[in-house]
């Protein structure tokens, strides 16, 4: 048997992290990947809780080894999810989400073409950028730039399986509750996991 991996992507002030916190608290038995990354961490992050920080050689040398099914540099800074740890949740029947971005989510389908994909929209562009000014976290450059890729990310929602808009969040974590247990019941998953039940119907 095999778990279900979910692949949330959203562009940066979306709401995407809590989001999948709140998820991660409301549905029991799913796992939330651990990213691995060379960027420094910032106050209050801890090492394999956020991510996991390594070395830019340590990353470079992990990518040579194909240990990533999916990987990017962002800002100057690399991103990667582990194949090793992906794949024996998933073999341990596991269900598995990640947070990444419509390129990794391209790459990982490659890789895993029954994944669910799931695409957090903000409710308008006007509301992303006053999300993004109201952290009080970047510069007006920076902002700028956030909004710029939010247009390029955007632009890929028709990629993945749901859309869900983050207007009243706990609308949207409950449609993001609803898209999991609606995988959970799908025909190919319950046939397998409920197969000695169906066979006495034959």
């Amino acid at each position: 048997m095999a778990g279900d991996l979910f692949v949330v992507v959203a562009p940066s002030g979306a709401g995407k992290t809590s989001l999948v916190n709140a998820l991660l608290g409301a549905e029991r038995g799913l796992r939330l990947s651990v990213s691995y990354t060379t960027r420094a961490p910032r106050e209050g992050e801890v090492d394999g809780r956020e991510y996991h920080f390594v070395p830019r050689a340590a990353f470079e040398s992990m990518i040579a080894a194909g240990d990533f099914i999916e990987h990017a540099n962002v800002y100057g800074n690399y991103y990667g999810t582990s194949r090793r740890w992906i794949e024996a949740e998933l073999a341990g029947d596991h269900d598995v989400l990640l947070e990444i971005d419509w390129q990794g989510a391209r790459q990982v389908r490659t890789l895993f073409p029954n994944m669910v994909g799931i695409f957090i929209l903000p409710p308008s562009l006007a509301e992303l950028r006053r999300r993004l000014t109201a952290r009080g976290k970047d510069s007006a450059e920076v902002i700028e730039r956030r909004m710029a890729s939010a247009r390029e990310e955007i632009s890929h929602v028709l990629e993945f399986e749901y859309i869900i808009v983050n207007e009243q969040f706990d609308v949207a974590v409950a449609d993001l509750q609803a898209v999991v247990r609606a995988a959970r019941l799908s025909r190919e998953r319950r046939a397998d996991r409920l197969a000695r039940l169906l066979g006495e119907f034959r």
